[in-house]
């Protein structure tokens, strides 16, 4: 990276002593204009909890912002660039997980791309974990694992999403920060930013909060209508309502109105579930259900979740040829011998065409054994065997599922089972392992997870993660 003769003259000739002058300063390096007004009753401006972070006010202070809506990251990324560019010290940025730390540092390499950006600092161009520059300053990103945090000892710790980190992590990572002193003779005091969304009732984040009431050290929080406000927000009413689109509902509530989350309340918009299950197509009580034969004309996919000890087998084939996707046949068997299942769920299918998607996890995998030894080549290449992952990867294939109900992109008869299932889904069920997740809400988010993918077989039991389309 060349840097221009401005920049090879930048010098720092009085640090900011206020907001006001930090404010500005901000925006002369970074071109970043951070929200200054708060909209919400409770909440601060997003300047408010930055500021109070680059002064040290507090040893530490938790953001809590909505999800992407909010700023926070980049937030987060422009204060660990301000203090190695103004104050020369050492910076550790610290995510979530590797990915989200990445985050954040490629924040500040678009940064440096503002026309006035400091770039006669740099030393080299920022890498994927460093940002070195000439005046002592260092941001540094790490890896979220016990090894790399208990490296540095840094003045300021910059954490982010540290409801997706592990507790052991992020206490061994509080023991980093210490006192710095620059190359100008200053010195540096400590402090600590704990950002995310708060996500878990009984994760990292709510920990935090609980220490942050007993320590007395401060949480700040914001929201979109911070960011949007009309007086220097820079959200767009467009980017609100594009976001709002495709999330569910109680996802809406917990990270973007920044609602605590709760074990009792219900994952998917009870108005969204009653719309999705429509007494207008046929009311069923029992087992199993068809609403409409087959046609050359339209287009379908079957879905299905196998059965596990005492679960029960849900097959389902929806005719995708337009929105919302309609379910026109649906069927639940009792465990039965594998090659059983396997010749019912077959015999759907094959009525109707199109693709099929099942869970190929575990024993599913035996399943995926007998489709591959029972059907044509050509019929096996429309065939996709889903390895459940967790963590991000779960939660945004139900999250996916939950947006298309309460959006009206899927409908079902009132199938008194799974309406049932649907209705009384708890996030918990979706989103951790403390509850079992319903069959037919399986079934439902396999066949929502292909509507944009192509179909990859996965080897029966094999397979990772990163090979599975169960990556979203």
């Amino acid at each position: 990276m060349t840097a221009p003769a401005y920049a090879s003259q930048f010098q720092i000739k009085r640090l900011p002593q206020d907001d006001d002058e930090l404010w500005w300063t901000v925006f002369a390096l970074w071109g970043y204009r951070i929200p200054r007004h708060a909209v919400c009753p409770g909440h601060v401006a997003p300047f408010t909890a930055f500021a109070e972070a680059y002064f040290a006010r507090e040893p530490a202070s938790i953001w809590k912002a909505s999800r992407g809506l909010g700023g926070k990251s980049r937030t987060l990324a422009v204060l660990g660039l301000t203090e190695v560019a103004l104050l020369g010290i050492e910076v550790t940025v610290l995510g979530g997980s590797g990915g989200q730390s990445k985050n954040v540092h490629d924040a500040t390499k678009e940064a440096w791309g503002w026309h006035a950006a400091p770039r006669g600092l740099l030393t080299r161009p920022p890498t994927t974990f460093d940002t070195v520059l000439n005046n002592g300053g260092h941001m540094r990103t790490l890896t979220a694992s016990q090894t790399s945090v208990r490296g540095p000892h840094p003045p300021r710790l910059r954490m982010d999403e540290i409801d997706e980190m592990d507790q052991g992590i992020l206490d061994a990572a509080l023991g980093q920060p210490m006192e710095q002193m620059n190359q100008q003779g200053l010195v540096i005091p400590t402090q600590t930013v704990m950002s995310s969304t708060h996500q878990y009732p009984d994760k990292t984040m709510s920990e935090m909060i609980r220490r942050a009431k007993v320590q007395g050290f401060p949480v700040h929080e914001w929201c979109y209508r911070e960011t949007s406000n009309p007086i220097d927000g820079w959200l767009s009413q467009k980017g609100i309502d594009r976001a709002r689109s495709v999330v569910s509902e109680h996802m809406w509530k917990t990270e973007y109105d920044l609602q605590e989350p709760s074990f009792g309340s219900r994952a998917i918009d009870s108005d969204a579930v009653e719309r999705c299950f429509d007494k207008v197509l046929g009311e069923f009580t029992g087992d199993r259900m068809v609403i409409a034969e087959p046609l050359t004309t339209r287009h379908y996919i079957t879905a299905v979740d196998w059965a596990k000890s005492q679960d029960q087998t849900i097959i389902g084939t929806f005719d995708i040829t337009e929105r919302p996707w309609r379910c026109v046949a649906w069927r639940k068997v009792n465990t039965l011998p594998w090659p059983m299942l396997v010749r019912i769920a077959v015999e759907q299918w094959k009525a109707y065409g199109g693709k099929f998607v099942h869970d190929a996890t575990g024993v599913g995998a035996v399943a995926h054994d007998i489709i591959r030894d029972t059907v044509t080549s050509g019929e096996l290449s429309k065939v996709t065997g889903v390895i459940m992952g967790g963590g991000r990867e779960r939660d945004a294939f139900y999250t996916e599922y939950v947006g298309a109900i309460e959006n009206d992109d899927i409908r079902y008869p009132r199938i008194t089972y799974a309406y049932d299932e649907h209705r009384y889904v708890t996030p918990e069920a979706l989103y951790t392992s403390k509850d079992h997740t319903p069959d037919s809400v399986v079934m439902g988010a396999l066949a929502w997870s292909q509507r944009k993918k192509g179909f990859k077989i996965v080897g029966p039991g094999g397979g990772s993660r990163a090979q599975s389309p169960w990556s979203v």
